[in-house]
């Protein structure tokens, strides 16, 4: 794996050592933490004060993520780090920040979908919104949109990294009726949930002054797939000049509340301005949003600390932090985001040492979970500080499908249990030393399919830099598992370079380096949670390449039937087959000066990261 420098291992190190000494002491010392400062974060401020016009709002984005794109459909490679997403171009539907909520209908660009009896088709009306040139949103831009973005998919399954073969937009034709009319057709029934959370995604462009392939050159038939190849290469390649991102024209064509204003290429950081013909919600009464890019989580803090920032979030390392935020003029509300998982992110398709067939057992994944201590991580002064909640399936925290099995872990923090199925399956245990297979084969009592004699357990766990809690619990499960035996070596990498090169759905020629990763959340859709594409059989986001056969089933049934309970099966099973491994779920502190309000779910809402600033305003 990639050499860490001195320094790098020292504060590693460091970590370990406070780590466990914090963990030996946590159900003594810190069992009250959580109730003790709960209640300084779990109210959200209601909406306050007459609002002025104007004033400048800076905004934190999240630490170690810069963006670096700005074409609304990034490849897998790049998603997360596109320029102010949904800020600039809209999707069809606006995602909701509510857990119960897969759309937001009010800041939307079509009225609720309509549904055909067999569920093939739907029809779609568009609400009145202007593009930033006075042109009228209409249909054929939707049309043109999923053109797009079936050329790009054309071209490589990983230039979108919602897609799996065979599904949306696989098999979907869309037409336009009438101007603000659009109907699609599927040759397969989809769950109206599942198609909704698809068409979150669903970001409209320009039809009108994007459908050329190269600058200032005629305008295309995109229905022709030819032309929409070339258009959607033009795009892209004029996305990959970030020096250009707030001087090229095509970039000034939005139908979101914002245009950009300017972009550092050498930060991140962007400034954007209203769109004064944007015809949705709010009365854009900023003059300006400022974002700012940060390398790390201590340093966002030291700069509310300075009164700097306007809002921004922080993970739960910092809830000590919460007096004194609000002594310097903050707001401070926390909770787990909707539809949000921490995974351990497992790598089936390393043979690296016989990774890939030490970890396709499922007794080996159990029990590397039963050496996960969630309630004394929660518990912990270094880890999570109080503030986190249990969690052990995909759907995340108080999700509308709820496993089978409740808020009973299946595989619960006990190193005995660890112990005992490692041994029963023909491993001898050697507590800090290392644990061998000496029963090879595939028989009862036996290692499994692929392990030979002697084979170790052992693999490198690539971990974020931040936040904060990612080192800590990746350093604490290290430090369990080597009790048993077992050695995993800590790397740490930033986030920009795990989303880059660790996926073996979009970078599959580094397969073979690494065995598994933590880069905090993954967030599924909210209010419909599905795993299609993370989970599935080729799915696109499917990182580690988990491949389950009663999975791919249950995904099936929760994408494309029409019983409600299907998706609470399928969180059943991923909670107890193990795809990742599962750790708690940290509440993200939401934090702003008290002199911005607006709704409070506009706040809320940045739990998952969706920014509403035309929403918000200065008061005194």
């Amino acid at each position: 794996m990639t050499h860490v420098p001195g320094k790098a291992r020292g504060r590693r190190f460091a970590v370990l050592a406070a780590v466990l000494a914090v963990l030996a002491t946590a159900c003594t010392g810190g069992g009250d933490l959580a109730k003790d400062l709960q209640g300084g974060y779990k109210t959200l401020p209601k909406e306050s004060g007459k609002p002025k016009d104007g004033g400048t709002a800076t905004v934190a984005l999240t630490p170690g993520l810069s963006p670096n794109y700005i074409y609304p459909y990034p490849p897998a490679s790049a998603n997360g780090t596109v320029i102010a997403r949904g800020l600039l171009w809209r999707s069809l539907y606006r995602p909701s920040g509510e857990g119960d909520q897969i759309a937001d209908a009010a800041l939307s660009l079509a009225e609720a979908p309509r549904y055909s009896t067999d569920r093939k088709t739907v029809s779609i009306k568009l609400k009145h919104y202007s593009w930033s040139n006075g042109r009228p949103v209409t249909a054929d831009d939707v049309v043109f949109s999923l053109a797009l973005l079936k050329a790009a998919l054309k071209e490589s399954p990983a230039n979108w990294s919602f897609y799996t073969p065979g599904q949306f937009p696989d098999g979907i034709t869309a037409k336009a009726t009438a101007p603000d009319e659009l109907t699609l057709r599927s040759t397969t029934a989809y769950n109206p949930s599942y198609l909704m959370s698809m068409l979150t995604l669903l970001y409209v462009m320009p039809a009108k002054e994007w459908n050329i392939a190269r600058t200032s050159g005629p305008h295309l038939d995109y229905t022709q797939p030819e032309n929409a190849k070339a258009i959607y290469t033009y795009l892209t390649k004029q996305s990959e000049s970030q020096a250009t991102f707030a001087d090229n024209p095509l970039w000034q064509v939005v139908n979101g509340p914002y245009r950009l204003k300017s972009f550092d290429p050498t930060t991140g950081s962007f400034s954007l301005v209203p769109n004064t013909s944007y015809s949705g919600p709010g009365g854009s009464r900023l003059d300006r949003v400022d974002f700012k890019s940060f390398t790390s989580a201590p340093a966002v803090l030291n700069q509310f600390k300075a009164g700097n920032l306007t809002v921004g979030t922080l993970d739960s390392s910092f809830i000590m932090q919460i007096g004194a935020l609000k002594k310097k003029g903050y707001h401070v509300y926390g909770a787990p985001a909707p539809a949000r998982f921490d995974p351990l992110v497992l790598n089936f398709e390393d043979t690296t040492h016989h990774f890939d067939k030490v970890i396709a057992q499922p007794y080996v994944r159990q029990a590397l979970q039963h050496l996960i201590d969630q309630q004394g991580y929660i518990r912990s002064r270094g880890v999570y500080n109080g503030a986190a909640s249990a969690n052990h399936t995909t759907a995340g925290s108080d999700s509308p499908y709820p496993p089978a099995f409740g808020d009973k872990a299946p595989y619960p923090y006990a190193p005995a249990a660890a112990k005992n199925l490692l041994t029963s399956h023909g491993w001898k245990v050697e507590p800090g030393g290392a644990t061998t297979c000496r029963r090879p084969g595939t028989g009862a009592g036996k290692c499994g399919a692929g392990i030979p004699r002697g084979q170790t357990i052992g693999f490198s766990l690539a971990s974020a830099n931040t936040p904060a809690y990612v080192g800590a619990r990746d350093t604490a499960f290290a430090s369990e598992a080597k009790k048993l035996g077992l050695k995993v070596t800590l790397v740490s990498k930033s986030l920009n370079y795990l989303y880059t090169n660790y996926g073996n759905s979009f970078a599959p020629a580094n397969k073979n380096k690494w065995a598994a990763q933590d880069y905090g959340p993954l967030y599924l859709a909210a209010g419909y949670p599905s795993s299609n594409t993370v989970f599935n059989t080729g799915g696109s986001f499917n990182l580690g390449g988990y491949r389950d056969a009663e999975a791919d089933k249950l995904i099936d049934a929760s994408t494309f039937g029409a019983d409600s309970k299907a998706l609470s099966a399928e969180v059943t099973h991923l909670g107890k087959d193990l795809p990742v491994l599962y750790f708690p779920t940290p509440h993200t502190l939401v934090v702003w000066k008290d002199s911005l309000s607006g709704p409070p779910s506009s706040f809320s809402s940045l739990l998952s990261f969706l920014y509403t600033p035309e929403l918000w305003y200065f008061h005194n």
